[in-house]
């Protein structure tokens, strides 16, 4: 059997993985809050976790993958005071947007998705173990965890009492026993969803919510949980003291998982730089694929910058590895993959080794190498690559980008010319196969080159 090995955040080290359950891997990664469009950065945590959901189920027999939808939030509220719609019609259309967005680069859907608004039963059971335990405690219609009753309370983050609470940013009310004792029910308005408790009417808070749902789908340990660093620290410090404090002696979870955030351009995405990028922005100039194919390119936990050039070159690639397939239409897909891209991926999911292993096989491919095509394209489908057939992708490659157009085109064979002037003769060679590729035919003469479409 493949021996992968994983990097843990809770002991800051690679470890072989060893799942409690050989015959059933348990796998949970925090979803999105649906309140608005899903950015880039949040595109990025699905793709990297649908990759290792892939790999796992190339290993072992049962793979069971559940990523939430978080439908009570405070933010969802401020949406819904601010446009005057309803909670429920917005968690439904932007449950909707992700859902479209992350098929469009090509993620597969969760085995199980659950809703915190589904779990509300589960919830109001773990705050009352809690409480029961000597963990929580209810003050005027709230309920908050006692971070003091938990000695190991901020190992898992590496952080000191000071910043803690600086981190936390927590609402220092006068009903809290320790200002970092955080939320888990607090009273709603009736202006706000809110469900019958023994505390009052009220709603969730945030941490206690993924708590509840995995322990409602997948039980008290699991194998992996996975999110961005950005969760570290509280949300996942908090679920750990919530569901190891409810279920003592249990781990909660065995290996955690955090990719790295996302740049744009060299500097941190925000609305207020101007440089925020939606799921949809991207998607309007570039097929999915590409866009998938970018997210992978460098490594999980490296800082990955998103600028429209390395989305160019990610196109290229691509055109690039369409181009090996299409030279072997009858090559059947590989039943195997080779074990140089599986011994990259098994290392901590390195994606850039495999990719550049799906180089070498193109390499060949373009060279007349058959099976090359065949052991490529099978490495492409474990990369979630190669959905489309060549033809469609050039022909959608060049609806998205308009480089169907004359002028377009006629870039190409400027760029070809002046490749062929400094004897960059493999550039200029590429450029002709891209443009055949999509059907475009050059013609060179000693009056200069012209073209026709096929």
């Amino acid at each position: 059997m493949l021996q992968i090995k994983l990097h843990n955040t809770r002991t800051r080290r690679r470890e072989v993985f060893a799942p409690l359950d050989p015959e059933h891997v348990k796998i949970y990664v925090c979803g999105p809050t649906v309140y608005d469009r899903a950015h880039i950065g949040n595109a990025r945590a699905v793709v990297v976790f649908d990759v290792l959901v892939r790999l796992l189920r190339l290993v072992y027999p049962r793979v069971t993958y559940v990523r939430n939808i978080t439908d009570i939030d405070d933010k969802i509220n401020a949406r819904a005071r601010e446009s005057g719609e309803s909670i429920g019609a917005i968690t439904a259309r932007t449950a909707e947007w992700f859902h479209n967005d992350m098929a469009a680069l090509y993620a597969l859907p969760p085995d199980i998705e659950p809703r915190a608004t589904g779990s509300i039963p589960e919830i109001i059971a773990m705050v009352e173990r809690l409480i029961a335990g000597g963990h929580a405690y209810a003050a005027e219609g709230h309920v908050l965890f006692a971070v003091a009753s938990d000695p190991d309370y901020g190992k898992f983050s590496g952080r000191s009492t000071d910043e803690l609470l600086a981190g936390a940013r927590v609402d220092v009310a006068a009903y809290k026993r320790d200002p970092g004792d955080f939320v888990l029910w607090k009273p709603s308005p009736d202006d706000l969803p809110g469900w019958d408790s023994p505390w009052g009417r009220g709603r969730p808070g945030w941490h206690i919510e993924c708590s509840a749902m995995i322990h409602q789908h997948l039980g008290e340990t699991i194998d992996i949980h996975g999110g961005g660093t950005d969760l570290i620290f509280p949300h996942h410090e908090n679920e750990i003291a919530q569901s190891c404090c409810a279920f003592p002696g249990s781990e909660f979870s065995r290996v955690w998982m955090h990719n790295a955030m996302l740049q744009v351009d060299g500097e941190k995405m925000s609305k207020s730089l101007g440089n925020f990028r939606t799921v949809q922005d991207v998607l309007a100039i570039a097929p999915g694929e590409a866009v998938r194919f970018l997210l992978l390119k460098t490594h999980y936990r490296g800082v990955l910058d998103f600028t429209d050039a390395a989305l160019a070159d990610a196109k290229r690639e691509l055109d690039r590895f369409y181009r090996a397939l299409q030279k072997h239409p009858d090559a059947p897909v590989a039943s195997e993959i080779p074990p140089v891209v599986l011994d990259r991926l098994a290392d901590d999911l390195n994606t850039p080794g495999a990719i550049a292993a799906l180089h070498g096989l193109a390499d060949a491919a373009l060279a007349g190498d058959k099976l090359a095509a065949s052991k490529m394209h099978a490495t492409g489908i474990l990369l979630g690559l190669f959905n489309v057939a060549p033809a469609a992708w050039f022909q959608t490659r060049a609806r998205a980008d308009g480089e169907g157009t004359a002028e377009a085109i006629d870039r190409l064979i400027a760029e070809r010319i002046a490749a062929r002037r400094a004897r960059d003769f493999a550039r200029a060679d590429a450029i002709r196969a891209e443009l055949a590729a999509r059907n475009i035919i050059l013609e060179d003469s000693a009056t200069g080159t012209t073209w026709r479409r096929a």
